[in-house]
Formats: C-alpha cells, structure tokens, sequence
C-alpha cells in the first residue's frame, strides 16, 4: 500500500499546514472531525518539500501537490535528472501551479575540505567501507576507487573537494537541471570525525556559498 499511504498523508499533511481546524476522512486512519492541530507553524505557509529518489511518479505527485521536489541524487550524472525536473514541472503547470512555486533542489554525498586531495583522501575510506556493506543488501558490487573518482569529476554527482572545486560543481548542476534553489550535503556515510564534520559545514558557509552567489551573479 505504499503509494496509496504516501499519497494519502502527503494530503493530509498540506490540508492540515493549510487548515484550521480540519475535518478529513481517509483510508488509512481514522477520520479527523473539526480537529484543532497545534503547535502551528511561524510562516505563513509551512515549507513541505517531497523528496524523490528518481521515481517519475514521484516528481508527478510533487508537480501536482504544487509542492518543492528535492531530489536525493548518490550516484550517477546529475544532469540525467533533468528529465525529472521537466516532468514535475510539467505536472504542476497543468495542475495549475504558480512556476514560481515549483521550486527544485537537490540532495547530494558531499564532504568540504582545505584541499581536493585532503577531501577525497578523507572521504573515501569511510564512504567506500558504508556503501559496500549497503550493496551487500542491494546487490550493488563493492565501491572502487575508481567509482568514486567518477562521481567527483566535473560531471558526477559529488560535491567532493575544495571550495571552490565545489562552488563550480554546485552552480554546474544547477544550470544542468534548470535553476535550483536548494542544494544539501550528505555527510555523514563516510565515518568522518567531528572536527571534520565541522571543518566543512565551516567551509561551506565561510567559503563555497560566498563563491556560489558571486558564479551566479556573473552568470545572470
């Protein structure tokens, strides 16, 4: 049932981010009958983003729900999804959402560090030792080295590097999937240390987005 219960409580999520009291009966669970529901959010609409990990009926339910599709990409090109985009875009249009609302982003492996070799030297390890031991229960081959240094190169979907290494890669798969307005960092599959973790969100506040505002900028 699990396309009809995700359908069902992704309504249900939106109607009660959007009323106040609600009545509602479903499927699923048992009906809601004038219900109050607190606490409520401080926006003035909740932000609900869908997340999809390449199921084109997924970006299809997002586009109609007029909800922000997040893309969890780990592997592959990036630019591969701009399929899905298209058709999420598609369905929220004929849906009669506002394009303006049809907002993109993408969540992606991806680890900041002083240098391209201390990020890739650091990272590697921990996420090769993680991902095999999950393709044991997928049917994945173990991870190569030479798997992960094409998920690194220009094209491939990591964001593995120095800053600026980064920052490119980031307004890259931007322009590639049509404009994104979030972009978010899996960290923690690679068995990195705490002050590592920190270094990098460090990095990528102090010194990737810095230089992401200022490609875009230039690019505009």
């Amino acid at each position: 049932d699990y396309d009809n219960l995700f359908d069902e409580k992704a309504k249900l999520l939106l109607q009660i981010r959007d009323q106040n009291p609600i009545t509602w009966s479903g499927q699923f669970r048992p009906p809601l009958n004038n219900q109050l529901i607190y606490p409520r959010p401080i926006q003035d609409s909740l932000p609900i983003w869908i997340g999809i990990g390449g199921s084109p009926e997924s970006c299809i339910r997002a586009g109609s729900l007029g909800t922000p599709l997040m893309i969890a990409i780990i592997g592959g090109q990036t630019h591969r999804f701009r399929y899905h985009v298209d058709i999420y875009k598609q369905a929220g249009e004929k849906a009669g959402h506002n394009p303006n609302d049809l907002k993109v982003g993408i969540h992606s492996i991806g680890y900041v560090s002083d240098t391209n070799e201390r990020a890739q030297e650091e990272f590697f390890p921990g996420y090769q030792e993680v991902f095999s031991k999950i393709g044991q229960e997928r049917g994945w081959p173990p991870i190569t080295r030479a798997h992960f240094d094409q998920q690194i190169n220009d094209t491939g979907a990591f964001l593995v590097g120095d800053p600026d290494t980064v920052a490119q890669k980031m307004v890259r798969h931007s322009q590639a999937l049509g404009g994104l307005s979030r972009i978010t960092f899996q960290m923690n599959v690679a068995a990195l240390s705490h002050e590592q973790l920190l270094n990098s969100i460090r990095l990528i506040g102090e010194e990737v987005m810095p230089r992401v505002k200022k490609l875009l900028a230039t690019n505009s």
